[in-house]
């Protein structure tokens, strides 16, 4: 499925918006004013759209450009950027994800790997598990020499609510196979790091 081409379901939005404009009158709005009028059924099409990774298939995607190649030097691709919404508040977070893999007699369109950043992200998800499943997802279907994930993210259940930590980001990473290595992991984090001492 083109993460482009999104159609949002028709009952499905309808479901949501009878759900949003009981929460309209709940917060002590008036669902009927003209600057509301059509918000639950906006948030309804959002919603679908924000959490449209659950009905796309991340190995799918890779598998869809696997191309034999005898390359098994480091691939990255980073500075991904993505928008989630934590499962904890339904808040974005947001941020890059840096991707690298080493393969393994076989290579995947790099634009794949930017899709399943976008797959996994597009679920509710703490930053934690989105690092792990983009690793997973990648080690399981190329079956390369080592998969290293780094994601950097500000998060606005920290920012908008709770503690207001407007500049605080929070990084996270995960790795497989080579990246076990100190060096490996070092070449990795300075390629990605490279322009910005």
């Amino acid at each position: 499925m083109d993460l482009q081409a999104f159609t949002p379901s028709d009952s499905i939005t309808d479901n949501i918006a009878a759900h949003v404009q009981s929460t309209l009158t709940l917060i002590g709005e008036d669902p009927a004013r003209e600057g509301l009028l059509r918000t639950p059924h906006r948030v309804g099409k959002a919603v679908q759209f924000l959490t449209k990774g659950y009905h796309e298939d991340p190995e799918a995607i890779l598998r869809a450009a696997l191309f034999e190649e005898d390359y098994r030097q480091m691939v990255v691709v980073r500075d991904i950027e993505f928008y989630s919404l934590c499962e904890h508040h339904m808040l974005p977070f947001f941020g890059k994800a840096h991707v690298a893999y080493i393969p393994n007699g076989r290579i995947t369109g790099l634009s794949k790997i930017a899709r399943v950043v976008d797959v996994f992200a597009r679920r509710l998800q703490v930053q934690e598990r989105l690092t792990t499943e983009i690793k997973d997802c990648i080690q399981r279907t190329l079956n390369p020499l080592g998969v290293m994930v780094v994601i950097e993210a500000e998060h606005l259940c920290m920012q908008m609510r709770g503690v207001q930590k407007q500049h605080s980001r929070t990084v996270t990473s995960d790795f497989t196979g080579a990246f076990n290595r100190k060096e490996t992991r070092a070449e990795f984090l300075n390629l990605i790091m490279g322009e910005r001492q």
